[in-house]
């Protein structure tokens, strides 16, 4: 029961952490697209957020690879939640085709 509750935590630091690392992506990109200096923001993040990760990654492992496989599933779940969440509305696929019969 013990181990159990260890994996259900570690999925649960596997969301967390995946939160921080695509949030954190998601949020350099905004801001560095906008700044006068975005190497600073794209290198300091990518160091921040890696390192980040990686801690976590082997804080919650603990020597024990059942947890840190657990824990990555939750990180690469929390990809694909953010990569939803923060997608741009889709275009209308015969926008195209309109702009160009109204151009003629």
């Amino acid at each position: 029961m013990n181990e159990i509750f260890n994996l259900i935590l570690a999925l649960v630091a596997g969301f967390l952490l995946g939160a921080v690392f695509f949030g954190g992506l998601w949020w350099t990109v905004q801001k560095g697209l906008s700044s006068k200096r975005p190497a600073f923001w794209f290198f300091g993040s990518l160091l921040l957020r890696t390192s980040t990760a990686i801690a976590g990654f082997y804080f919650v492992s603990n020597g024990h690879w059942e947890r840190l496989l657990i824990c990555m599933f939750g990180f690469f779940i929390m990809r694909h939640i953010v990569v939803r969440l923060t997608r741009l509305p889709e275009e209308d696929p015969n926008q195209l085709i309109k702009e160009a019969s109204s151009a003629t």
